[in-house]
């Protein structure tokens, strides 16, 4: 599963966090020496001065994934049938809605701010809670926001690449932007309880595997054909970053990223459908 998920607030402690820093920092990569400019250059290209600790990560991520998470997603796909899973997408897309309207003021964007408020209360209402995408029929697609997003727009840099099992592959900007998602998500204003905690966990459980039944094909493709794996999502990670900052959309589709074909995003999908997996782009 190569996407950044948003868990509850006691999934991920501070300990954790630095327990994931201390081990990218026990494996930082060696510097090439100065007068070696080539080598420097794609130093700097990749941004990845932990490799080791991360390419470390992402083998403890490619076991989980090929012996859970990977089975539990093509379960999914076989046991519901495509309408179902197409309005649980939708369903996910609108849940997000708030968040994505948040950083759309954030940034200062008004007019997708407009659109996605207005989304929200179209879908809310004529589509039934959001299982149907109405919106986007009547020609008014989504588009994702996270506040990593928005502390790129006011300036701040990604800093250092890393790879977090579960997570995938993030930055220092993006692992902070979630945990201020999290804060602005509706859900977590409504405290502790049996039935808030259920709830919130429903969404993650769903979002998990939506969003990897939605990269089956593509993360296949990738691993019978790339020759290195970690490189080829960690350039195609970083290019889908700069898109979405800058509110493009990625060339090639988007494959190892959530928002655009899943539940992360606004039930958005790749052409073809909700079953349509786009082209690799690693």
């Amino acid at each position: 599963m190569y996407f950044a998920v948003m868990l509850p607030s006691q999934s991920l402690g501070l300990r954790g966090l630095a327990l994931l820093l201390a081990l990218a920092a026990a494996g930082c990569a060696t510097r090439p020496d100065p007068d070696d400019a080539e080598g420097l250059a794609e130093f700097r290209e990749t941004n990845d001065p932990f490799e080791p600790a991360n390419r470390a990560m992402f083998e403890v991520h490619e076991v989980a994934d090929r012996y859970v998470l990977q089975p539990v997603a093509e379960a999914y796909r076989d046991i519901l049938p495509q309408p179902i899973r197409s309005g649980i997408r939708n369903v996910l897309g609108n849940l997000r809605a708030p968040v994505i309207l948040a950083n759309d003021l954030l940034q200062g964007n008004i007019p997708r701010a407009r659109i996605t408020l207005g989304r929200f209360m179209v879908n809310s209402t004529l589509g039934v809670g959001g299982l149907l995408d109405v919106a986007r029929e009547w020609g008014v697609p989504g588009h994702s926001e996270d506040f990593g997003q928005t502390l790129a727009v006011w300036g701040a840099g990604e800093g250092f690449y890393m790879f977090v099992p579960l997570f995938g592959p993030s930055s220092p900007r993006d692992l902070g932007g979630q945990a201020v998602d999290l804060a602005i998500n509706p859900l977590s204003w409504l405290g502790q309880g049996l039935i808030v905690d259920a709830a919130g966990w429903t969404q993650l459980g769903l979002t998990v595997v939506d969003t990897r039944e939605a990269l089956l094909e593509p993360i296949d493709q990738v691993r019978a054909t790339s020759l290195d794996p970690y490189s080829t999502l960690r350039s195609a990670y970083r290019q889908r970053r700069a898109f979405e900052i800058r509110n493009q959309e990625s060339p090639g589709g988007n494959v190892v990223g959530p928002s655009g074909v899943t539940g992360f995003g606004q039930g958005v999908t790749a052409p073809g459908g909700p079953d349509a997996a786009p082209p690799p782009a690693r």
